[in-house]
């Protein structure tokens, strides 16, 4: 008896064993945000939406990290004006700051596969990079939860943070020469190929640019330049009451309140950002670094991850103030 019991348990399991495989292959691709997605699951995400929404949707490569992780960017845009306003967006930049690519692929799932949003794609395209810097990410997961810079070799100390290395007031104040600091602004502009491939990216796109949106956490603070310095942009006043319109925005959903003004007189001195690079170099006028909330916890490491039950309540709140954000480029830029 117990002999003819056991075949029969092993073609059940056998043939669980082959949902399992089908149900693993079938959501290959699928997202939700009440946690955070690895590099490849953000990949795999980005090529479902390749396939699936052709029409609107095209995926590319635009670079490799140290490590030779695929550095991707997704744009969003519908048939028929190609000289339509472009919204660039980039997060991720530093690898500890998990929300920062959650928030991206949420503006991407809310643009590509939420009708109700398809206003915001009809006059102003998108051009998004939700992970600038995969590796040191990874490695943020894998080894040290609060890893900043990206993972370059270093003589003593490894990584350059990529936010201090783009060719505009480069290792200036706010930046370091020290490659075992976290803000160590590498060798060089532009020494490491994140940085790099992303200014080319941006470059290639500059006469469309009409907004730049670096995301960030976790300061819970809309930053325009400069950053380099306390003295004000010449468009200061425009670029300062369009992030209020934002910030009362955001506002508006949780009662989160978000702080306004210049890089340097909200935050810090930094210098070398991109934020400061784009709107320098790249002539962009409209250039911000969204600084998203963080968790009011006793520890560093806190600050920089929401508790998983909290994440979609930050996604929608930035989402409602990026509508207003894209209303004013949409106005002004749209013909």
């Amino acid at each position: 008896m117990n002999q003819m019991i056991v075949p029969v348990i092993v073609i059940v399991m056998v043939a669980n064993s082959r949902v399992l495989c089908q149900n693993a292959e079938r959501n290959k691709g699928d997202i939700n945000f009440d946690g955070y997605l690895r590099y490849h699951e953000m990949q795999d995400y980005l090529r479902k939406l390749n396939r699936t929404y052709p029409k609107i949707v095209c995926v590319k490569n635009f670079g490799l990290s140290v490590e030779n992780r695929n550095l991707t960017s997704i744009k969003i845009q519908t048939i028929g004006n190609y000289k339509k306003p472009l919204i660039f967006m980039d997060a991720g930049m530093h690898a500890r700051e998990w929300l920062g690519p959650a928030q991206a692929l949420y503006i991407i799932n809310q643009l590509v596969e939420d009708p109700k949003n398809s206003k915001l794609i009809k006059k102003v395209d998108w051009l998004i990079v939700p992970l600038v810097n995969p590796d040191g990410y990874e490695y943020s997961h894998t080894v040290d939860r609060l890893w900043r810079k990206n993972r370059a070799k270093g003589r003593i100390c490894d990584g350059v943070d990529l936010n201090r290395n783009f060719n505009y007031q480069w290792s200036q104040p706010g930046a370091s020469s020290s490659e075992c600091s976290n803000y160590f602004a590498g060798v060089r502009p532009f020494s490491e190929p994140e940085s790099l491939a992303l200014s080319k990216l941006i470059t290639e796109n500059a006469n469309r640019i009409k907004m730049y949106i670096s995301l960030h956490a976790a300061a819970k603070s809309i930053l325009y330049p400069w950053g380099y310095t306390t003295d004000l942009p010449t468009n200061g006043k425009e670029l300062h009451k369009l992030a209020e319109r934002f910030s009362e925005a955001v506002f508006r959903v949780n009662s989160t309140q978000y702080k306004v003004g210049s890089a340097a007189n909200v935050l810090y001195i930094g210098s070398g950002t991109s934020r400061d690079w784009v709107y320098g170099y790249g002539n962009v006028s409209l250039s911000y670094t969204i600084e998203l909330k963080g968790f009011d916890g006793l520890t560093l490491e806190s600050r920089f991850q929401i508790p998983k039950e909290n994440i979609s309540n930050a996604l929608t709140e930035t989402f409602e103030g990026l509508k207003t954000l894209h209303v004013y480029v949409e106005r002004r830029y749209s013909f």
